[in-house]
Protein backbone atom coordinates (compact mmCIF):
# COMPACT_ATOMS: atom_id res chain seq x y z
CA UNK A 1 0.00 0.00 0.00
CA UNK A 2 1.09 3.05 -1.06
CA UNK A 3 2.13 6.18 1.50
CA UNK A 4 -1.31 7.94 0.40
CA UNK A 5 -3.68 5.03 0.80
CA UNK A 6 -2.65 4.40 4.83
CA UNK A 7 -4.79 5.44 7.17
CA UNK A 8 -4.47 4.69 10.80
CA UNK A 9 -6.49 1.85 11.92
CA UNK A 10 -8.74 2.04 15.04
CA UNK A 11 -7.10 0.70 18.27
CA UNK A 12 -9.96 -2.23 19.44
CA UNK A 13 -11.68 -2.36 22.23
CA UNK A 14 -12.12 -4.72 25.00
CA UNK A 15 -12.42 -8.44 23.93
CA UNK A 16 -13.01 -11.61 25.66
CA UNK A 17 -10.42 -14.69 24.94
CA UNK A 18 -11.88 -18.32 23.86
CA UNK A 19 -10.29 -21.33 25.84
CA UNK A 20 -9.71 -24.71 23.94
CA UNK A 21 -12.13 -27.66 24.40
CA UNK A 22 -9.18 -29.20 26.16
CA UNK A 23 -10.32 -32.62 28.06
CA UNK A 24 -7.17 -33.09 30.14
CA UNK A 25 -7.61 -35.81 33.33
CA UNK A 26 -6.56 -33.91 36.92
CA UNK A 27 -3.89 -35.04 38.11
CA UNK A 28 -2.79 -36.25 34.76
CA UNK A 29 1.04 -37.25 33.62
CA UNK A 30 2.15 -35.77 30.28
CA UNK A 31 3.57 -39.28 27.99
CA UNK A 32 5.29 -38.68 24.84
CA UNK A 33 2.97 -40.88 22.16
CA UNK A 34 5.04 -40.34 19.39
CA UNK A 35 7.16 -38.16 17.38
CA UNK A 36 9.50 -37.82 14.17
CA UNK A 37 10.29 -35.16 11.03
CA UNK A 38 7.35 -33.99 8.92
CA UNK A 39 7.84 -34.74 5.29
CA UNK A 40 9.94 -32.38 3.11
CA UNK A 41 9.06 -31.40 -0.43
CA UNK A 42 11.86 -32.59 -2.52
CA UNK A 43 14.58 -30.59 -3.23
CA UNK A 44 14.19 -28.33 -0.28
CA UNK A 45 17.14 -28.56 2.01
CA UNK A 46 16.43 -25.77 4.55
CA UNK A 47 13.51 -25.04 6.42
CA UNK A 48 12.14 -22.81 9.59
CA UNK A 49 9.81 -21.27 11.35
CA UNK A 50 6.57 -24.00 11.10
CA UNK A 51 3.29 -23.16 12.83
CA UNK A 52 0.79 -25.21 13.84
CA UNK A 53 -2.85 -25.52 12.81
CA UNK A 54 -5.30 -27.41 14.97
CA UNK A 55 -8.38 -28.65 12.68
CA UNK A 56 -12.15 -29.47 13.60
CA UNK A 57 -12.71 -32.76 14.63
CA UNK A 58 -14.98 -33.35 11.93
CA UNK A 59 -12.04 -32.99 9.47
CA UNK A 60 -9.78 -36.11 8.00
CA UNK A 61 -6.63 -34.06 9.62
CA UNK A 62 -6.28 -33.86 13.11
CA UNK A 63 -4.01 -30.79 12.40
CA UNK A 64 -1.64 -28.48 9.75
CA UNK A 65 1.88 -27.50 10.08
CA UNK A 66 2.94 -24.71 7.93
CA UNK A 67 6.27 -23.42 7.09
CA UNK A 68 8.82 -22.11 4.36
CA UNK A 69 11.61 -24.22 2.83
CA UNK A 70 14.07 -24.39 -0.01
CA UNK A 71 17.70 -24.27 -0.84
CA UNK A 72 18.19 -21.71 2.12
CA UNK A 73 16.57 -19.33 4.27
CA UNK A 74 15.80 -16.12 1.99
CA UNK A 75 16.82 -17.84 -1.45
CA UNK A 76 15.04 -17.12 -4.41
CA UNK A 77 13.32 -20.49 -4.38
CA UNK A 78 11.65 -20.52 -0.58
CA UNK A 79 8.07 -21.18 -0.69
CA UNK A 80 6.01 -21.50 2.34
CA UNK A 81 4.70 -25.10 2.47
CA UNK A 82 2.20 -27.58 4.14
CA UNK A 83 1.18 -30.84 5.70
CA UNK A 84 -1.38 -32.09 7.03
CA UNK A 85 -1.68 -35.33 9.61
CA UNK A 86 -4.19 -37.71 8.84
CA UNK A 87 -6.15 -39.09 11.61
CA UNK A 88 -6.89 -42.34 9.75
CA UNK A 89 -3.50 -43.06 8.95
CA UNK A 90 -1.96 -41.49 11.54
CA UNK A 91 0.66 -39.95 9.87
CA UNK A 92 1.99 -36.73 8.08
CA UNK A 93 1.14 -35.99 4.54
CA UNK A 94 3.46 -35.15 1.65
CA UNK A 95 3.99 -31.45 1.81
CA UNK A 96 2.77 -29.34 -0.63
CA UNK A 97 3.42 -25.88 -1.37
CA UNK A 98 0.97 -23.06 -0.67
CA UNK A 99 2.34 -19.36 -1.25
CA UNK A 100 4.77 -18.77 -3.90
CA UNK A 101 6.18 -14.81 -3.99
CA UNK A 102 6.92 -15.29 -8.04
CA UNK A 103 2.98 -16.07 -8.27
CA UNK A 104 1.21 -13.67 -4.80
CA UNK A 105 3.64 -10.61 -6.04
CA UNK A 106 2.27 -9.84 -9.05
CA UNK A 107 -1.32 -10.04 -7.83
CA UNK A 108 -0.76 -7.70 -5.38
CA UNK A 109 0.76 -5.75 -7.67
CA UNK A 110 4.71 -5.33 -6.00
CA UNK A 111 7.82 -7.39 -6.61
CA UNK A 112 8.44 -9.99 -3.01
CA UNK A 113 12.12 -10.48 -2.34
CA UNK A 114 11.50 -13.37 0.47
CA UNK A 115 9.25 -14.71 2.60
CA UNK A 116 8.55 -16.48 5.79
CA UNK A 117 6.84 -17.00 9.11
CA UNK A 118 3.19 -18.53 8.19
CA UNK A 119 0.71 -18.21 10.69
CA UNK A 120 -2.74 -19.96 10.05
CA UNK A 121 -5.90 -19.10 11.63
CA UNK A 122 -9.22 -20.49 10.79
CA UNK A 123 -12.59 -18.05 10.73
CA UNK A 124 -16.16 -18.54 11.81
CA UNK A 125 -17.14 -19.90 8.48
CA UNK A 126 -13.98 -22.54 8.34
CA UNK A 127 -11.92 -20.59 6.04
CA UNK A 128 -7.76 -20.60 6.74
CA UNK A 129 -6.53 -17.25 6.76
CA UNK A 130 -2.55 -17.47 6.63
CA UNK A 131 -0.42 -14.66 7.29
CA UNK A 132 2.98 -14.33 5.69
CA UNK A 133 6.19 -12.29 5.89
CA UNK A 134 7.41 -10.36 2.99
CA UNK A 135 10.22 -8.20 2.04
CA UNK A 136 10.33 -6.37 -0.99
CA UNK A 137 14.20 -4.33 -0.11
CA UNK A 138 15.96 -4.83 2.57
CA UNK A 139 16.37 -7.77 5.38
CA UNK A 140 13.56 -8.86 7.68
CA UNK A 141 13.21 -6.23 9.23
CA UNK A 142 11.77 -3.97 6.02
CA UNK A 143 9.06 -7.02 5.95
CA UNK A 144 5.15 -6.64 5.48
CA UNK A 145 2.99 -8.94 6.88
CA UNK A 146 0.56 -10.69 3.32
CA UNK A 147 -2.78 -11.60 4.12
CA UNK A 148 -4.05 -14.76 2.29
CA UNK A 149 -6.87 -16.67 2.72
CA UNK A 150 -8.49 -20.56 1.53
CA UNK A 151 -12.13 -20.88 1.02
CA UNK A 152 -12.35 -24.19 0.77
CA UNK A 153 -9.65 -27.06 0.77
CA UNK A 154 -10.00 -27.70 -2.43
CA UNK A 155 -8.63 -24.27 -3.54
CA UNK A 156 -5.75 -22.09 -3.43
CA UNK A 157 -4.61 -19.32 -1.41
CA UNK A 158 -5.27 -16.07 -2.08
CA UNK A 159 -3.94 -12.93 -1.51
CA UNK A 160 -6.31 -10.47 0.14
CA UNK A 161 -3.83 -7.83 0.50
CA UNK A 162 -0.28 -6.10 2.94
CA UNK A 163 -1.81 -5.38 6.07
CA UNK A 164 -2.34 -1.69 6.56
CA UNK A 165 -0.15 -1.11 9.63
CA UNK A 166 2.67 1.52 8.93
CA UNK A 167 2.44 4.81 7.09
CA UNK A 168 6.17 3.65 5.64
CA UNK A 169 4.85 1.41 2.87
CA UNK A 170 3.88 -0.84 6.10
CA UNK A 171 7.17 -1.67 7.05
CA UNK A 172 8.33 -2.76 9.31
CA UNK A 173 5.76 -5.58 10.76
CA UNK A 174 6.47 -8.92 11.33
CA UNK A 175 4.39 -11.84 12.66
CA UNK A 176 5.46 -15.21 14.26
CA UNK A 177 3.37 -16.61 17.46
CA UNK A 178 -0.53 -18.11 16.90
CA UNK A 179 -3.41 -16.08 17.42
CA UNK A 180 -5.74 -16.11 20.54
CA UNK A 181 -8.97 -16.89 19.92
CA UNK A 182 -12.35 -14.86 20.89
CA UNK A 183 -15.31 -15.83 22.06
CA UNK A 184 -16.97 -13.79 19.47
CA UNK A 185 -15.02 -16.65 16.61
CA UNK A 186 -12.42 -13.34 16.39
CA UNK A 187 -8.90 -13.19 17.29
CA UNK A 188 -5.84 -11.41 18.16
CA UNK A 189 -3.04 -11.53 16.09
CA UNK A 190 0.11 -10.54 18.32
CA UNK A 191 3.01 -9.14 15.71
CA UNK A 192 6.06 -6.62 16.07
CA UNK A 193 7.88 -3.81 15.01
CA UNK A 194 11.27 -4.53 14.20
CA UNK A 195 13.21 -1.56 11.71
CA UNK A 196 15.25 0.63 14.63
CA UNK A 197 13.33 0.09 17.80
CA UNK A 198 11.29 -3.44 18.58
CA UNK A 199 7.75 -3.36 19.89
CA UNK A 200 4.68 -5.81 20.30
CA UNK A 201 1.59 -5.11 18.58
CA UNK A 202 -1.38 -6.73 18.96
CA UNK A 203 -4.09 -6.77 15.99
CA UNK A 204 -7.68 -7.43 16.10
CA UNK A 205 -9.82 -9.45 13.58
CA UNK A 206 -13.55 -10.43 13.62
CA UNK A 207 -15.07 -13.44 13.03
CA UNK A 208 -15.10 -12.74 9.16
CA UNK A 209 -11.36 -12.46 9.17
CA UNK A 210 -11.80 -8.64 8.37
CA UNK A 211 -8.61 -6.40 10.61
CA UNK A 212 -10.22 -4.18 12.68
CA UNK A 213 -7.48 -2.17 14.33
CA UNK A 214 -3.83 -2.33 16.25
CA UNK A 215 -2.49 -1.38 19.55
CA UNK A 216 1.02 -1.25 20.87
CA UNK A 217 1.52 -3.66 23.34
CA UNK A 218 4.87 -2.53 25.19
CA UNK A 219 6.90 0.80 25.65
CA UNK A 220 9.95 -0.99 25.95
CA UNK A 221 12.33 -0.92 22.62
CA UNK A 222 13.78 -3.98 22.52
CA UNK A 223 11.06 -6.44 22.82
CA UNK A 224 9.65 -8.97 19.79
CA UNK A 225 7.83 -12.36 18.80
CA UNK A 226 4.98 -11.59 21.33
CA UNK A 227 3.46 -15.32 22.38
CA UNK A 228 -0.16 -14.67 24.13
CA UNK A 229 -1.39 -16.86 26.70
CA UNK A 230 -4.81 -16.13 28.14
CA UNK A 231 -5.33 -15.78 32.56
CA UNK A 232 -9.11 -15.63 31.98
CA UNK A 233 -11.35 -14.32 29.55
CA UNK A 234 -10.11 -10.66 29.59
CA UNK A 235 -6.59 -11.02 31.43
CA UNK A 236 -3.68 -11.76 28.99
CA UNK A 237 -0.28 -12.53 29.60
CA UNK A 238 2.72 -12.30 26.66
CA UNK A 239 5.84 -13.28 26.81
CA UNK A 240 8.53 -11.47 24.86
CA UNK A 241 11.92 -12.28 23.07
CA UNK A 242 14.46 -9.73 24.42
CA UNK A 243 16.70 -7.88 22.28
CA UNK A 244 19.04 -6.94 24.82
CA UNK A 245 22.44 -8.82 25.75
CA UNK A 246 20.68 -9.90 29.63
CA UNK A 247 18.95 -12.89 27.30
CA UNK A 248 15.27 -13.23 29.37
CA UNK A 249 12.23 -13.46 28.56
CA UNK A 250 10.11 -10.40 29.29
CA UNK A 251 6.16 -10.02 29.70
CA UNK A 252 3.31 -7.74 29.36
CA UNK A 253 -0.16 -8.17 30.38
CA UNK A 254 -3.65 -6.80 29.66
CA UNK A 255 -6.56 -7.20 32.74
CA UNK A 256 -9.31 -5.35 29.83
CA UNK A 257 -9.17 -7.82 27.16
CA UNK A 258 -6.59 -6.18 24.96
CA UNK A 259 -7.35 -2.59 25.14
CA UNK A 260 -4.70 -1.58 27.16
CA UNK A 261 -1.51 -3.09 27.81
CA UNK A 262 1.00 -2.73 30.84
CA UNK A 263 4.76 -3.71 31.03
CA UNK A 264 5.85 -6.25 33.74
CA UNK A 265 9.13 -5.40 35.87
CA UNK A 266 10.19 -8.94 36.65
CA UNK A 267 12.15 -10.88 34.09
CA UNK A 268 11.21 -14.32 32.78
CA UNK A 269 13.33 -17.53 32.56
CA UNK A 270 16.60 -17.16 30.57
CA UNK A 271 16.47 -16.87 26.51
CA UNK A 272 19.01 -16.83 23.94
CA UNK A 273 16.88 -14.04 22.03
CA UNK A 274 15.21 -16.90 20.59
CA UNK A 275 11.37 -17.05 19.71
CA UNK A 276 9.16 -19.29 22.02
CA UNK A 277 5.48 -21.41 21.93
CA UNK A 278 3.01 -20.63 24.71
CA UNK A 279 -0.68 -22.73 24.63
CA UNK A 280 -2.85 -22.34 27.88
CA UNK A 281 -5.35 -24.89 27.98
CA UNK A 282 -6.57 -23.42 31.65
CA UNK A 283 -5.24 -20.82 33.32
CA UNK A 284 -3.12 -23.27 36.09
CA UNK A 285 -2.22 -25.40 33.12
CA UNK A 286 -0.04 -23.26 30.77
CA UNK A 287 2.69 -24.59 28.52
CA UNK A 288 5.77 -23.10 26.90
CA UNK A 289 8.31 -24.58 24.61
CA UNK A 290 11.42 -22.04 24.54
CA UNK A 291 15.37 -22.83 24.42
CA UNK A 292 15.82 -22.95 28.06
CA UNK A 293 19.47 -21.44 28.25
CA UNK A 294 20.93 -18.13 27.56
CA UNK A 295 23.89 -18.87 25.91
CA UNK A 296 22.47 -21.19 23.24
CA UNK A 297 19.98 -22.62 20.97
CA UNK A 298 20.93 -25.99 20.77
CA UNK A 299 18.53 -27.37 23.80
CA UNK A 300 14.74 -26.69 23.61
CA UNK A 301 12.26 -27.52 26.44
CA UNK A 302 8.84 -27.72 27.16
CA UNK A 303 7.85 -26.25 30.38
CA UNK A 304 4.94 -25.69 32.82
CA UNK A 305 3.19 -23.05 34.49
CA UNK A 306 0.55 -23.55 37.07
CA UNK A 307 0.52 -19.69 38.56
CA UNK A 308 -0.90 -18.02 35.18
CA UNK A 309 2.36 -17.46 33.76
CA UNK A 310 4.25 -16.62 36.69
CA UNK A 311 7.10 -19.32 37.23
CA UNK A 312 7.71 -22.33 35.05
CA UNK A 313 8.90 -25.73 35.27
CA UNK A 314 10.51 -27.61 33.11
CA UNK A 315 8.90 -31.03 32.03
CA UNK A 316 10.59 -32.27 29.12
CA UNK A 317 13.91 -31.80 27.33
CA UNK A 318 12.15 -31.66 23.68
CA UNK A 319 15.99 -31.71 21.62
CA UNK A 320 19.05 -32.00 22.62
CA UNK A 321 22.04 -30.66 19.84
CA UNK A 322 25.84 -30.11 19.98
CA UNK A 323 26.52 -27.02 21.09
CA UNK A 324 26.64 -24.11 18.14
CA UNK A 325 24.00 -26.45 16.72
CA UNK A 326 19.90 -25.26 16.72
CA UNK A 327 16.63 -26.57 18.03
CA UNK A 328 14.45 -23.55 17.47
CA UNK A 329 10.89 -21.68 16.55
CA UNK A 330 8.40 -23.92 18.24
CA UNK A 331 5.42 -23.79 17.57
CA UNK A 332 2.00 -25.63 19.65
CA UNK A 333 -1.10 -26.70 19.32
CA UNK A 334 -4.15 -28.79 21.40
CA UNK A 335 -5.73 -31.51 18.87
CA UNK A 336 -7.57 -34.88 19.37
CA UNK A 337 -6.85 -34.34 23.53
CA UNK A 338 -2.73 -34.35 22.64
CA UNK A 339 -0.63 -31.93 22.94
CA UNK A 340 1.36 -31.37 19.80
CA UNK A 341 4.73 -29.61 19.20
CA UNK A 342 6.51 -28.76 16.15
CA UNK A 343 10.28 -27.15 15.47
CA UNK A 344 12.64 -26.45 13.83
CA UNK A 345 16.23 -29.00 13.86
CA UNK A 346 19.30 -27.97 12.65
CA UNK A 347 17.24 -25.50 10.06
CA UNK A 348 17.42 -28.44 7.82
CA UNK A 349 13.51 -30.32 8.88
CA UNK A 350 10.55 -29.44 11.02
CA UNK A 351 10.28 -31.83 13.95
CA UNK A 352 6.86 -32.64 16.15
CA UNK A 353 6.61 -34.24 19.02
CA UNK A 354 2.61 -35.84 20.31
CA UNK A 355 2.13 -35.65 23.93
CA UNK A 356 -1.13 -36.98 25.86
CA UNK A 357 -2.42 -36.67 29.31
CA UNK A 358 -2.72 -40.01 31.20
CA UNK A 359 -4.71 -40.05 34.11
CA UNK A 360 -2.99 -40.97 38.11
CA UNK A 361 -4.71 -42.89 40.55
CA UNK A 362 -4.89 -41.19 44.11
Amino acid sequence: MALEGWRQPAVPGAAQAAWPQARVPEPGLLVLRSAGRIPMPAGAPAAHASSLLALPADQPAALQAYWFAGSRESGPDVQIVMSEFERAGQQWRPAVAVVNRHQVGPQLGHALRRIGNPVAWRDAQGRTHLFVVATGLGGWAAGRILHLRQDDAQQPFVPLRTLPLSWLWNTSHLVRAMPLPLADGGMVLPVYFEIGVKYPVALRFDAAGEFRGMVRMSQRRDLLQPTLLARSETEWLALLRDNRADRRLRAVQTSNGGAHWQDLPDPGPANPDAAVAGLALRPELMFLAHNPRAESRAQLALSLSRDGGQSWTVLETLAQAQPGQEMSYPSMAWADDSLWVSYTEQRQGIAWQRFAFVPVAR
